[in-house]
């Protein structure tokens, strides 16, 4: 039984291959992008709303009020990335009840690319707040001798957030594939139901963590002009 998506080839041509963690992650994209779409299509602030758009409103106001618990600033600007990222990533875990589904997230790759998502976003959006060289005099503090570790920080925790995420979901797949082959089938079943809590844990946390780097960035611009003010 393959557990790591990427060695599961579907689709080859000569140095052209498509492999099960690409074709499951567009899948997963076209099925959220399809559920947005069913779900907003028909919006209403007035009568009746119907039970998708209840449930889009209690997912958008919970990612808000975390955002903004965890930023102590406004979470409008922060909504489409960490929201996209915790979807996504929750999707991708939950889908595990298809048999024979092997969720995106327990491949190295997939978790890499979510994590240098993460890399990006923490100087685009404190660039995009506080300008550029408010973002860069980080680096040198508190004195120019830090700017080695400081982006060696970065980097290691980047490498952090791909291998935190890699580690737990494959972990899980493993164990709920070795016992499928020396247990009965109820057992098996308790592990998937815990494994799905575990997914869900690991997109909430990845979020969290991506919105602590993204203003912990932010707040350290702010102490840094607010000491320079003074």
């Amino acid at each position: 039984m393959n557990i790591n998506p990427d060695e599961i080839i579907l689709l080859q041509a000569g140095w052209f291959q498509i492999n099960a963690t690409i074709f499951v992650t567009w899948l997963i994209m076209l099925l959220l992008v399809g559920g947005s779409w069913l779900v907003t299509r028909k919006l209403t602030s007035e009568g009746p709303i119907s039970r998708g758009q209840n449930l889009l409103e209690v997912l958008v106001s919970s990612i808000n009020h975390q955002i903004e618990e965890v930023s102590r600033q406004p979470a409008g600007p922060y909504l489409p990335f960490i929201g996209t990222l915790f979807i996504f990533i929750a999707v991708s875990n939950l889908l595990s009840v298809v048999p024979g589904y092997v969720p995106p997230t327990s491949s190295l790759s997939t978790t890499t690319a979510l994590a240098i998502s993460v890399f990006i976003a923490v100087p685009a959006f404190s660039i995009a707040k506080d300008g550029v060289r408010h973002y860069l005099r980080q680096y040198v503090k508190p004195t120019f001798f830090m700017l080695p570790f400081n982006i060696i920080g970065e980097v290691s925790r980047t490498l952090a957030l791909a291998v935190r995420l890699y580690g737990n979901i494959m972990s899980g797949t493993i164990i709920v594939a070795i016992l499928l082959t020396i247990v009965p089938l109820f057992f098996p079943v308790i592990m998937q139901v815990l494994g799905l809590l575990t997914g869900l844990i690991q997109a909430y946390i990845f979020g969290i963590l991506a919105m602590v780097y993204i203003a912990s960035a932010s707040k350290t611009h702010k102490k840094t002009e607010e000491k320079g003010e003074q």
